[in-house]
């Protein structure tokens, strides 16, 4: 009789479990139907992305929605260059003071991740993503490239 009452104690305690987690990752949903295909969707290149910047047949021409997915794809570049910063002064400055390969290969993973979140936070301020929500500018290009490209 215990060892049922343990288990369905642990089995709630897991269902609570995921339900908090599936809670505070529940903008992945939005992503769902484009990552859970059968058929991946094609590329796309900046022409693309410029064409949908230019026709937004989504929103119209008044909506903020090309200039949320213009500062989206800009501050990719901020966490690239942050991300490299990040990465070669903490390896340099391991392997000057160390010699130690494996530390200065841990402190290049390390300082590149760094690096790519302190540049997407200077991308935030900078291009003042805060103020919108780039991931609904994101969901609506990918569905306008879904239906471009012949997806649905």
């Amino acid at each position: 009789m215990a060892d049922n009452s343990q288990g369905s104690s642990s089995q709630s305690y897991w269902e609570g479990y995921k339900e908090f987690w599936s809670e505070r990752f529940s903008f992945l949903e939005n992503y769902s139907k484009f990552i859970k295909r059968d058929k991946p969707i094609p590329s796309w290149s900046s022409s693309d992305v410029e064409e949908f910047i230019a026709s937004d047949p989504v929103h119209g021409p008044v909506s903020f929605l090309p200039f949320q997915l213009k500062s989206a794809r800009e501050a990719v570049q901020f966490g690239i260059g942050g991300s490299a910063l990040g990465a070669l002064f903490t390896a340099g400055y391991a392997w000057k003071y160390s010699r130690s390969l494996h530390g200065a290969g841990l402190s290049f993973l390390a300082g590149g991740i760094f690096g790519w979140t302190f540049g997407h936070e200077i991308a935030n301020h900078a291009l003042q993503l805060y103020r919108v929500d780039t991931l609904t500018a994101e969901v609506k290009f990918l569905e306008w490239w879904n239906k471009k490209s012949g997806g649905y």
